[in-house]
Formats: C-alpha cells, sequence, structure tokens
C-alpha cells in the first residue's frame, strides 16, 4: 500500500532523504484462520480494511490478490505461482464476514451518490441480504419520484411500485409484519371492485410441467481455449484506490449521503446500540440522606488518623519539631529513611494537638486506631542469608512472590512484596547508573544512511539473510518435517506438531504463503515380539543390525523416515509412549493412560485439558470423596497422611492403580479389578462408567486371604494357570501378567457363545491373570493397551462384549433388586440344604389372582371359606396384590365377596 521512511524519521521535506525502511502492507485472511469450516481451496482469501505497519525486511515476496470476477479462468489462475482471489471481506472488530461486488453492479442509487462511488472505489462491501436491493434497477417513489431506499419503502403487492412511507395517505407508521403484503389505494379500490362484481373469476396459474428425458445433456462447443495474453491482462487490469483502499463499506447501516464526504469512516458497521433494548431504566434519584443528631458524622477529627498537620505549624513550632528531630535518633540514614520520617510527622502531629510536643518518642512499635495489636513502623534489616534465598527464588519463580516467601520462610508476605519494591528499585538505580556511565545507546540503523550512496556502503536493509525464519545452520543429519527430504538449499523453521523442526525450501515456501503441506505420514517401526524374546538377554533391542548396509543410495528411492521428536506421553498400563490424542495426560495430576484404557471419550483438540475422574470428582462430588478401592486391601491412615501432608495426590499417580470407575453405590473401584472380576458389569462398557453387580461377588472370595499381601479384607481373584488367589492390585504391583486371550469355539456352539474378531483371531475372548513364575511365551495374551486395526484396545473390546449390563431389559434399580432376590433365594436354598439334608423345595412366584401381576411391593395371601375364586380350588393359596389389596379396602367390597385377607 505505500513505503514508508524510518519512524523516526523528521517531518516534512528533510524526511525525504531517508531511505524506505518499512512498508504498509494490506491484511487478507485465510477463512480457516478466522472461522471453523474447512475450506479445500488454499488460494481462497478473505480481504480486510486493516493495514499493519511492518519492516521492509520482513517483505517474503510478491503475490497477485485479485477480486473473483476479474478472473475468467479460475483453473487457469491457481495453477499459476502466487495468485490468490477473494469474494469476502472478514472485519476483525465485528469478527463478521461480508460480501464484496464491484461498485458498477450497484444501480440503486441516486445519480450523484452513484457517480461517487464509482470513480473513487472499484468494490462495494455489504451484508449477503443487502445485495439483491443494491443491484437492482432504481427505485423510486411513485408519488414523488425521488429515490426509496429500502429502509423508508414499502412495495405494493399488485402493481410492484415502491412509495415513500410518508408519501401514502395516511402516511404509514410502520413496515408490514413479516408475511403480509401491502398494497396501494387505486389496487386496493380495483381489487373491492372486482370482488364486488363478482363478474371476474381467478383461475388457478397452471405451471408448465417439465417432462423427464432420459437423453444426455447438449453438448457444448468445449472448454473455451486458455489465452495467457488474457490472463497477464487480468493481472494488470487497473484497480481505482480512494486513500489507498479499493472498497468502502456501503451496506445495511449506512446513510448513502455520507458517501459523498471523503472523510467518511469506510469501515463496516453494525446496528446502533442505543435505545430501551440495551440501556437500563434508572429510577429517579432518591431523597438526601440525613444523617440523625446522635449519630456522629464520618469525616470529622475522631474517625480520622491525622498524618501530618506540619503545614500549620508556626516558625516557632517548627524549629522546636526540628530540635525534637535531631534528638530522637543520631543516625543518618535512619534520618533519611522514608518510613522513619513518615512516623516522626504522625507522632509530633499527635502531640502538637494534645499539647505534648517536648514529649514524642519514637518506639519499634506502634499502635493504630483501627488494629488490636501494635504493628511496626519498618520491617527488620534482612540478612545476607535471606537476601540470597530471596534472589534465588526471583531467579527461579519470576515476580510470583507467593512463590518466593515459600523460599524465604522467615519472612511474611508482606515483607517480601515490600522488599521486592526496593529490591526492584535498587537494581534499576544501577542499571541507569551504569547506562550514564557508558554513554548513550548507539545510533539506530535507519538513521546512519541518508542517500543510497552510504547505504550501499554499509548494511543492506531487507536482504534475505536477515530473515529469521531461514535456518542457517541445520544439524547434521537435516530431515523436512513434511516430505522427509534430506537435501535443500535453503532450511526453514518448521510449525510444532511435526516430527522434526525444519523445512526444505519447497516445503517452506509452500508453508509461508499458502499454508499448505504435504506431509508424508510415519510407518510405525515396531520391533517382533518373537525377534523381541530370541534376542539375548542384555542385547539392545535398537542395536546395530548384523547386516552390511547399502552404501549406494537409487536416486529414485525413498529415504528412510527418520524418528518422531513430537511430543509424547507415556502410558502407566503398558509402558509405552503414544501421542497426546491416543494416551491422555491429566491436567491436574499428571496421570497418564491410554484413552482406551480408562474408557476416555475425547475430542483431539481438547486432550490436552482432560482431567482424570478422580480430580474430576473433587469437583463435581458426583462419587464419594474417599477414593479407596472397595475390592482392594484399605491403606494405612499413616501412608494417606504422609501423603496428603506432602501434598500429594491419593492413589499416587505415577500407577496404573489411579485408573478408577464409581460404583452404583457412589464408591470407587480399580478398573483392573472392575474388568477382571467375573461378577461385574458396567452400565456404559464403551466408557467404563457406573460398575454394579458388588453384592454378587461370593462370600469365599471375601473371607479368602491374599497370597501376596496375606490380608483378609477385600476380594480375592484366581490365577488362570494354577490355585493361588490375590487381590488384582497387589497382582499388578507384583508384575503378574494381566490381558486377554481368545479361545476357539465349537461350530455347534456359536450360536449360545458370545464371539469377539481382534487382530484377525475369532474366538471366545477370556481375561487372564498369571503368576509371573508361569511361562506365557506360548500363549498368544494380548495386553491391555493393544490395539486392532480399527484403534480399539483389547480392554475396549473384551468389556463391550463381555462387560455390558443388560441396561435395555430394565432400570438400574429393578436389576439391582433383581440380583438381591437371587441372592437371597439362593443363601435360603442353601440353609435348607444344610439343615433339612434335603433339595429345597422350589420357590414359586405368587401372582395376583385378579390382575395376574408378579410384581408389587407386597402380596397379601386371600382365604376363601365359602366358594373357590377365578377357578381356584377350596383351600389352595391365592394371591392379591398391593394395589388391588387396596383398592377392595377403599370400595369395601371384601367384605360383600365373603373373603378374610391375611
Amino acid at each position: 500500500m505505500q513505503f514508508l521512511p524510518p519512524e523516526d524519521a523528521p517531518k516534512g521535506e528533510e524526511g525525504k532523504n531517508y531511505l524506505y525502511t518499512r512498508v504498509r502492507l494490506a491484511w487478507y485472511y485465510r477463512p480457516s484462520d478466522v472461522s471453523e469450516r474447512t475450506v479445500t481451496d488454499p488460494r481462497l482469501l478473505l480481504a480486510a480494511i486493516y493495514s499493519e505497519v511492518c519492516d521492509i525486511n520482513q517483505l517474503r515476496a510478491k503475490c497477485h490478490v485479485v477480486h473473483r470476477d476479474k478472473i475468467s479462468d479460475l483453473s487457469g489462475w491457481k495453477k499459476r505461482p502466487d495468485r490468490f482471489y477473494f469474494n469476502r471481506l472478514f472485519d476483525p472488530y465485528i469478527k463478521k464476514e461480508f460480501e464484496v461486488i464491484p461498485s458498477h453492479d450497484v444501480r440503486n442509487l441516486p445519480d450523484n451518490i452513484r457517480d461517487v462511488l464509482t470513480s473513487r472505489y472499484e468494490f462495494v462491501v455489504a451484508e449477503k441480504e443487502v445485495i439483491p436491493d443494491l443491484t437492482d434497477n432504481i427505485r423510486l417513489c411513485d408519488s414523488c419520484q425521488e429515490w426509496c431506499p429500502s429502509a423508508d419503502s414499502v412495495l405494493c403487492d399488485r402493481c410492484k411500485k415502491y412509495f415513500h412511507m410518508r408519501c401514502v395517505q395516511p402516511p404509514l407508521i410502520a413496515k408490514p409484519s413479516r408475511g403480509y403484503g401491502w398494497t396501494c389505494a387505486p389496487c386496493s379500490r380495483q381489487h373491492d371492485e372486482e370482488v364486488d362484481s363478482h363478474e371476474i373469476r381467478h383461475a388457478t396459474p397452471l405451471g408448465v410441467k417439465q417432462t423427464r428425458s432420459n437423453a444426455p445433456a447438449a453438448r457444448g462447443r468445449g472448454r473455451p481455449r486458455k489465452d495467457k495474453s488474457l490472463a497477464e491482462k487480468e493481472e494488470n487490469l487497473p484497480v481505482k484506490h480512494f486513500n489507498m483502499w479499493p472498497f468502502r463499506y456501503f451496506g445495511q447501516h449506512t446513510v448513502a449521503e455520507d458517501t459523498l464526504d471523503p472523510e467518511d469512516l469506510i469501515f463496516p458497521r453494525t446496528a446502533s446500540r442505543i435505545g430501551p433494548k440495551y440501556q437500563a431504566t434508572v429510577a429517579a434519584a432518591p431523597e438526601p440522606y440525613s444523617t440523625p443528631p446522635e449519630i456522629e458524622e464520618r469525616g470529622t477529627d475522631h474517625t480520622v488518623e491525622v498524618l501530618g498537620i506540619i503545614n500549620t505549624f508556626t516558625e516557632s513550632e517548627l524549629a522546636e519539631a526540628e530540635d525534637i528531630k535531631k534528638r530522637l535518633s543520631d543516625d543518618a540514614d535512619l534520618q533519611t529513611s522514608v518510613d522513619w520520617l513518615t512516623e516522626v510527622i504522625r507522632r509530633l502531629s499527635e502531640a502538637a494537638m494534645d499539647g505534648a510536643m517536648p514529649s514524642v518518642k519514637i518506639t519499634p512499635m506502634r499502635l493504630e486506631k483501627w488494629k488490636k495489636s501494635e504493628t511496626p513502623y519498618k520491617d527488620k534489616e534482612w540478612s545476607r542469608s535471606e537476601i540470597v534465598a530471596f534472589e534465588d527464588a526471583i531467579q527461579q519463580h519470576g515476580p510470583e512472590l507467593r512463590a518466593v516467601r515459600d523460599e524465604v520462610a522467615t519472612r511474611s508476605i508482606y515483607e517480601v512484596v515490600r522488599f521486592y519494591g526496593l529490591w526492584k528499585s535498587v537494581k534499576q538505580g544501577e542499571e541507569t547508573r551504569r547506562r550514564k556511565a557508558t554513554g548513550p545507546p548507539p545510533k539506530p540503523i535507519s538513521r546512519q544512511y541518508k542517500s543510497i550512496a552510504e547505504a550501499n556502503d554499509g548494511q543492506r536493509v531487507g536482504h534475505a539473510d536477515d530473515d529469521s525464519s531461514i535456518i542457517a545452520q541445520p544439524s547434521k543429519t537435516p530431515s523436512c518435517g513434511a516430505c522427509r527430504t534430506r537435501e535443500s538449499k535453503t532450511w526453514w523453521k518448521a510449525p510444532k506438531g511435526l516430527p522434526t523442526n525444519i523445512l526444505c525450501d519447497t516445503c517452506g515456501s509452500n508453508w509461508r504463503k499458502y499454508a499448505d503441506l504435504n506431509v508424508r505420514p510415519l510407518r510405525e517401526e515396531s520391533v517382533p515380539l518373537t525377534k523381541a524374546r530370541d534376542k539375548r538377554e542384555g542385547t539392545p533391542l535398537a542395536g546395530p543390525s548384523t547386516k552390511r548396509a547399502r552404501t549406494s543410495i537409487s536416486a529414485h528411492s525413498t529415504p528412510p523416515p527418520t524418528i518422531s521428536i513430537a511430543p509424547q506421553n507415556r502410558c502407566l498400563a503398558c509402558l509405552k509412549s503414544g501421542l497426546p490424542g491416543k494416551v491422555l495426560r491429566c491436567k491436574q495430576c499428571q496421570f497418564r493412560v491410554h484413552a482406551g484404557a480408562c474408557g476416555a471419550i475425547v475430542d483431539p483438540t481438547a486432550a490436552d485439558s482432560w482431567v482424570c475422574e478422580l480430580c474430576e470428582n473433587e469437583e463435581t462430588l458426583e462419587a464419594s470423596i474417599n477414593p479407596d478401592c472397595l475390592l482392594c486391601p484399605r491403606p494405612s491412615n499413616g501412608e494417606k497422611r504422609r501423603r496428603i501432608a506432602e501434598k500429594k495426590y491419593w492413589p499416587p499417580p505415577d500407577s496404573f492403580l489411579r485408573a478408577c470407575k464409581p460404583t452404583e453405590g457412589q464408591g470407587w473401584l480399580h478398573i483392573l479389578c472392575a474388568v477382571f472380576t467375573p461378577e461385574l458389569t458396567f452400565t456404559d462398557a464403551s466408557r467404563l462408567r457406573l460398575v454394579e453387580g458388588l453384592s454378587t461377588i461370593s462370600r469365599h472370595k471375601w473371607t479368602t486371604r491374599c497370597w501376596l499381601c496375606a490380608e483378609v479384607e477385600g476380594a480375592v481373584i484366581r490365577c488362570s494357570d494354577c490355585s493361588k488367589e490375590f487381590h488384582a492390585s497387589c497382582a499388578w504391583k507384583q508384575g503378574h501378567k494381566f490381558g486377554f486371550e481368545i479361545q476357539p469355539v465349537k461350530s455347534s456352539r456359536r450360536d449360545s457363545t458370545t464371539t469377539v474378531t481382534f487382530k484377525g483371531e475369532t474366538g471366545c475372548m477370556n481375561a487372564i491373570i498369571s503368576c509371573k513364575e508361569h511361562d506365557h511365551s506360548k500363549r498368544d495374551i494380548y495386553d491391555l493397551c493393544e490395539t486392532n486395526e480399527g484403534g480399539e484396545t483389547a480392554l475396549q473390546v473384551y468389556c463391550q462384549a463381555y462387560k455390558q449390563a443388560p441396561v435395555g431389559q430394565a432400570h438400574g434399580l429393578l436389576r439391582k433388586a433383581r440380583r438381591l432376590d437371587a441372592m437371597l433365594n439362593l443363601r435360603s436354598a442353601e440353609a435348607q440344604l444344610l439343615v433339612f439334608k434335603q433339595p429345597p423345595t422350589p420357590i414359586v412366584e405368587p401372582e395376583c389372582y385378579r390382575c395376574h401381576s408378579q410384581f408389587s411391593p407386597a402380596f397379601y395371601r386371600v382365604t376363601d371359606s365359602s366358594f373357590a375364586l377365578n377357578g381356584h380350588r377350596s383351600g389352595e393359596e391365592v394371591w392379591m396384590c398391593h394395589r388391588c389389596h387396596f383398592e377392595l379396602n377403599e370400595t369395601n367390597t371384601g367384605k360383600s365377596m365373603g373373603m378374610m385377607v391375611s
């Protein structure tokens, strides 16, 4: 837009002798930078009425930005380098997009306004809904033959003529509501006459129905021949500018006559926020408050502490005050201290008001009216050790003074804040004295050269080598973060998130010009498990290969991929690293785990703000604040108190045992305990939420001693390969094998057995816990975080297939009641078998004889002594549900039927 001299160049004719060192650049936005929608065309831009002044050495290249209507062959335009186009404008202050149309397309304007608009500006910026009104033919009022702006005019629905709202008789106060039309007086009169005459019959217009045909569309004469000369002419077409801008706003909130003023603002505007919709209605001012006579007025000498009345002293009182000040202290440093002088003035003023000037004393402590205890008027001197600790803390924490106070434990936060101000002023004074001793700073580069001859002899301004984005000396083995090439004349800095921090010349130029990167995906280089097992113990898996490396490299061969240096998190379940989207890190406690191993469904863009469920529960309090697992032994209170005193998390976030899930009773269970205990299920297996079935665990598991920790508390699980029983958490701490094994299923049992397919293997998946003493090399056991082709972990596949509660059959309370019924029936059957030494009798569920319902809070036995009920034999047990019992008692029909309900 404009080349400018240095910022410190003088104004006027003398400033013309300076070289241009700055440039004013018009601002264009990429659509993806200002909106959430994706735009596939990297050549499409959004214009803006916004400019920025930059140093001339920040210019990268020259490009052509043309309006879409100026381009005849868009595909050919985009094939040429450094060619962009725009058709909309984005305002960075309103955060809104506007349409951009050529100014000569605006027709609905008076001639004088349209001539000024087209002579000054090449384009017009307006809202999308205003464009049809602007590009329509000029609208004149049928009454006064003057221009009708859309805001002040109304359209007749029959004759399609426009009228000023003030020209209509009577004048219109407002436009018709949406969905209603308006007709002028002659059209209304003509319509009434036609209706009264009953002679005109309005026929329903029949639309011409187009016949569908299977014939191919008419073929044109081919694609127009590309004309290179036409494309070059389009680049050099003249564009009108007024005050360096080719467009201005002429939309809904513009007064057309203001366009004639050359000083009128050209920026987009919004609706005015004036009126009762935006302003508050303030009530009338209240009556002035009158102070009761018995209440003392505030602000008098009795309620305000007087800090000093030295300005009211006479000459003799001032001389006496000077003598008193000299008698108080002979220390020169103390006599120049601001705190000491402030206290002296305060004490002298109080003594003068009380008439006791000679008896003034300055003590280290003073009693203020609004405080219960005395406070020192000056801080105690800082020792050398305290100053050293303070400076070390400032170097480590910066101006975070509460953290500094923790390092300097002998001082309060108030003393630290006061000393920080004093220490900072001393440092600034030393810096000022050093600058005065060394002289003024050197003259800026822009003021050193006044002519081109002098500039050519000195440093070149705007040279490409001055670009801070170019890396002069890359590493010994450079590799482009996008295309993996290792050879390039120039290396550029790469954006974050790529495997390396440099880009080759081609990728760097494409990124800086078009924000386009052709990133080639990394190949996962993982060592097969069979090869890893074959290596001897102590041999590194990434050791040098025994094969001789190839020395000749083909010109067309693909260079080997480089090792990714992108930041990764290490999962605490499988001890493998992954990208932040796959391995989540808790924002508060730094707990790290694969998303599939904890049932977390997180948007990749919000992975940095993920919080584990225990930390989230501290805010929401949806479950118990006691995070101890209900199936594991309780930790000792000493261990918990120690971690709480050290301000650490419990359970510790450096172990997978921090991954817990809430139960239906608002308790907590380890994910390991919930998954590897067969009796437990999840209400939502995809997210591993709300563990159910805790009451169905057999009594044997609760009363068995753990083989590892020798504790009876908690519920144990059994080893898959031996008879040892232990807690799941104890087995995890001891390094036992946790995983999933797929067993083949016979064809005759496939209909009755749930089968899954994982990594090409189909069968019944079983949860396996095996002691570390057993040999697992000959078994295919999948780890917790091992993923299939779809990205699902083995834990996810197992839980979704076998740990999902039947939520579609009944609600949670009914499922819990059924589990309790089954448990009570089982215990009663066991007791009957033990006491009577005979098989238990089958339990018959009661059924109401009236409504035949089997579900009721209570059933009542009905004894019939006179006749049979609904086909029941006399003496047979007949039941009635609670609702029927209540209805019979209310209507008093039970007595009439001659039955007795017990």
